[in-house]
């Protein structure tokens, strides 16, 4: 093999199996002398990879952990693999990977070949995945889109669907892509409406990047979280829960989101006491689906909320 750049990467394709290879059957492997593979160890150590070698008759070279991540060859099952994952993580939001999983999903998906692509997507077509309730899944493409619009800041054009069901068109230069643990949402300067606006990307269609560049804005005060946070509390009033459970505070915590955390107030009771802008619709659900007593001390809103939605239950599991 007389192509240097492509024997190397045959070489650190091999290199990084979790083994060590002996020197002479990197060699054979390669079709290339020993000295050589002494040569071609030394080009990857000076790229940034982290080769070991050992002495001895059964000596060889591993590829280790160093101080930085160095790029990382795939085989066509595990670009698969690893795109199907990161589709999963930055489509329902997964708290903690989300912003991570749509930043190296994109870059995956920019490289991926057509017939690569066609597994991704097919495989994903036919799995269901489970996800906890909370919040509404979004497509990967959508995702995709949007932060190779950010990244490249690149205006964008999509469709998108408001709150209360109007439609429009939207001409936008996008800032960041924001996740809140159960949405994502798009922070953006709106041209049209000459102002920064959010938008949840559930709700968002057809995004196009029109190809036409544009310099960032200043944000108005603070960063892109702090701005969507803004956005949220003006469109929803925060209310002030306070719930007691008639259960230990690590079995709530385990069955809330992060935001909604307990305290103990005994060895089996805890109280949830906070301030949130999640609809109470949605605080119902959540605070049964820990399967445990509670008592709703606030706001008035939920507890008639939650009586009202037991009544329309018990209701219907007697119907008929």
């Amino acid at each position: 093999m007389t192509d240097t750049p492509a024997r190397l990467l045959n070489l650190l394709s091999l290199l990084q199996t979790p083994r060590e290879w002996p020197g002479s059957e990197l060699a054979e492997r390669l079709s290339v002398s020993a000295r050589t593979i002494r040569r071609d160890i030394d080009r990857l150590r000076e790229l940034g990879y982290p080769v070991e070698a050992t002495k001895g008759a059964i000596g060889g070279y591993r590829l280790v952990a160093g101080t930085a991540m160095p790029p990382l060859l795939l085989d066509d099952e595990e670009a698969v693999a690893i795109a199907v994952g990161l589709r999963a993580g930055a489509g329902h939001a997964i708290e903690g990977v989300e912003e991570a999983s749509v930043r190296a999903l994109a870059k995956l998906e920019q490289v991926l070949p057509a017939r690569l692509r066609h597994r991704v997507s097919t495989l994903q077509n036919a799995t269901i995945p489970l996800t906890r309730g909370d919040g509404a899944t979004v497509a990967p493409q959508t995702l995709t889109a949007l932060a190779g619009a950010v990244t490249g800041q690149e205006r964008l054009r999509f469709g998108y669907r408001a709150g209360d069901g109007a439609e429009s068109r939207r001409l936008v230069e996008p800032y960041r892509l924001v996740s809140t643990g159960r949405r994502w949402y798009l922070v953006a300067y709106d041209l049209g409406r000459e102002d920064w606006r959010t938008f949840r990307v559930d709700r968002v269609s057809e995004p196009f990047p029109t190809g036409a560049r544009f310099t960032a804005r200043e944000l108005p005060a603070g960063d892109a979280a702090q701005l969507l946070s803004s956005s949220m509390s003006r469109a929803q009033p925060e209310l002030a829960l306070d719930v007691r459970f008639e259960a230990p505070a690590e079995f709530v915590a385990a069955r809330l989101p992060a935001h909604l955390a307990p305290s103990a107030t005994g060895p089996g009771t805890c109280r949830l006491r906070t301030r949130t802008a999640d609809s109470v619709e949605w605080l119902a659900l959540r605070l049964a689906l820990v399967d445990a007593p509670f008592t709703i001390e606030a706001p008035d809103a939920l507890l008639t909320y939650t009586q009202d939605l037991a009544s329309r239950l018990a209701a219907a599991s007697t119907h008929g």
